[in-house]
């Protein structure tokens, strides 16, 4: 295997085949290289674009980047389904297999303990949105013209208008604190039945896209033989509250467990 060695993840030995058409970074199949008790799969990667300065180059550009973390992660994705992975960062590369097999030297106490914890286990992600927090602002739907004090179609005193606007931002507030309490509520809740979880920071919904005020952002470490339960558990909260969105994703590689518990 020539070029240089681009690395998913870290697993103990496994004896299911992975997908025979399957491809990963730069539409190269993923190998095993095995070192003792561990497993790395890897990929062979052209120098061009994964040395160290065209890859700092590349991971400036949004479309690159893109594409190979889609590849990065069906790799993940395609390993998931049949053995425990340890997901590494993007954009980890080693110069040939020795440099991957002394990686797998230096972290195997790290790396056997982690796995041996998250065996037979998968992450869920749970999101949930205040959507009537979304786009609104204090003003009226119908503001006032700025040069006659006439909202659109009716006439509007400035104290009528304040009163209205007054009355906004109190609903607009009362929502909010409505779904962050429904928020914490449901965390607490599979927080008890998920082995472990993560709480992340709230996404901007002008990154993500997504509508709506997001009030959690979290991820659960679950048994796979209990994931069917804890989907139920999540789903049977879907519509419970007006104004509240639920988003489950998963089940993934622990990515938010891989490293030491903060």
């Amino acid at each position: 295997m020539t070029g240089l060695r681009y690395v998913y993840a870290v697993c103990r030995p496994f004896d299911a085949a992975l997908q025979s058409q399957l491809t990963g970074v730069a539409g190269a199949p993923p190998k095993l290289l095995h070192h003792r008790g561990l497993v790395a799969v890897v990929s062979a990667v052209p120098e061009r674009d994964f040395a160290e300065e065209p890859l700092r180059a590349h991971l400036e550009d949004l479309d690159w980047l893109t594409a190979t973390a889609r590849a990065h992660q069906g790799v993940i994705d395609a390993l998931t389904t049949v053995t425990t992975p340890l997901p590494l960062r993007l954009g980890t590369v080693f110069r040939d297999d020795s440099g991957v097999r002394m990686m797998l030297e230096a972290r195997e106490g790290d790396f056997l303990r982690t796995l041996d914890r998250l065996a037979g286990r998968v992450e869920w992600g749970v999101k949930v949105y205040a959507e009537s927090a979304a786009g609104e602002s204090a003003e009226s739907p119908q503001g006032p013209d700025t040069e006659n004090g006439w909202a659109a179609g009716k006439a509007m005193s400035g104290r009528d208008y304040l009163r209205r606007r007054s009355q906004s931002v109190k609903e607009h507030e009362s929502g909010l604190r409505k779904a962050e309490e429904f928020a914490d509520r449901l965390h607490e809740r599979l927080a008890a039945y998920a082995e472990d979880s993560r709480l992340h920071a709230p996404q901007s919904a002008q990154l993500s896209g997504a509508s709506g005020r997001n009030v959690l952002n979290a991820a659960y470490l679950v048994p796979r033989a209990r994931s069917e339960e804890f989907v139920e558990i999540v789903d049977r909260t879907k519509g419970e509250m007006p104004g509240i969105r639920v988003e489950l994703t998963g089940p993934w590689a622990a990515y938010s467990f891989a490293g030491e518990k903060p």
